[in-house]
């Protein structure tokens, strides 16, 4: 696991380099839990062949230079369309990084836009405000990037999104991070006044956001079919009474075998949980 960081005391918002290690602190933190459904963790590579922990590692620590950028441009800023077209400049120089170090792999892609977009959000409030992060994150997220390439309206993600009629990474962002904020957090928050333990309690809220969320990852590599597979998979675990119980232990690691069978993985959820443990370390900066 990374090295715990230092909880502090802000009343203005957290500086730029902070903000950075919460944020690589967060990727690497999602990427140690385990045992996720058919994501790669401590047990290997999950439903993937071009990553392994390591990869993870390697390009969590890669973004670090990215995130402290973007918190430093929107530092002082209100949304705009200039302020939004710098951070989707950097998040592309970020995703360069990112290849760079993993040698090709994309290990990150949706993580740069999401838990990139509220470490701009954190440098524009007060660190234990989670709803103004969000709102600020959704708000520079409303503009368009008159500047994204071309191959940015055929990535997978995009296909999925016209296809299925899903939010996608965008949605979920202009409606300002409902999985986080409503389901994510929730469900850590629960868990830990159930007293679970930690690795257990981030498991709840991964599993609660696999529950509900229309997880492009899960619709590109396997259609509607194993989106369900996955919806339904996690809400057994949490019928069977989560994951601190055996009854929801034997649920998850049947949704582990389904999802591998299928060779699909929710990685829409695991960017989404980053960003709730990235949320939930800033909130507690207080």
């Amino acid at each position: 696991m990374a090295a715990a960081l230092p909880l502090l005391k802000f009343d203005a918002p957290a500086d730029a380099a902070l903000i950075a290690d919460y944020a690589v602190d967060a990727l690497i933190d999602e990427a140690f839990l385990t045992p996720k459904p058919a994501l790669v963790d401590r047990r290997g590579s999950g439903a993937h062949r071009d990553l392994d922990l390591d990869t993870m590692l390697r390009s969590a620590r890669a973004l670090r230079p990215t995130f402290a950028a973007i918190a430093r441009a929107a530092t002082g800023e209100a949304p705009s369309q200039a302020l939004r077209e710098r951070l989707a400049r950097l998040g592309r120089e970020g995703e360069h990084a990112m290849m760079t170090a993993t040698g090709g792999s994309n290990a990150h892609r949706g993580a740069i836009w999401i838990v990139g977009l509220l470490c701009a959000g954190a440098a524009m409030n007060a660190p234990d405000d989670g709803d103004a992060i969000c709102a600020s994150a959704a708000a520079i997220a409303c503009f368009p990037d008159r500047f994204a390439p071309r191959a940015a309206a055929s990535s997978h993600g995009a296909r999925v999104v016209q296809r299925y009629g899903v939010a996608g990474a965008r949605g979920e962002a202009r409606e300002g991070f409902p999985h986080v904020s409503r389901v994510g957090l929730p469900a850590l928050l629960n868990a830990r006044a159930r007293q679970l333990n930690e690795d257990d309690a981030r498991l709840e809220a991964l599993i609660a956001i696999v529950a509900s969320l229309d997880d492009t990852c899960l619709l590109h590599r396997g259609g509607l079919d194993a989106l369900r597979a996955a919806q339904h998979g996690a809400r057994r675990v949490i019928e069977a009474g989560g994951v601190g119980r055996a009854a929801g232990r034997a649920a998850l690691a049947q949704l582990d075998r389904t999802l591998f069978a299928l060779n699909a993985s929710p990685g829409g959820a695991a960017d989404l949980l980053a960003a709730t443990l990235f949320i939930d370390r800033l909130q507690r900066l207080n």
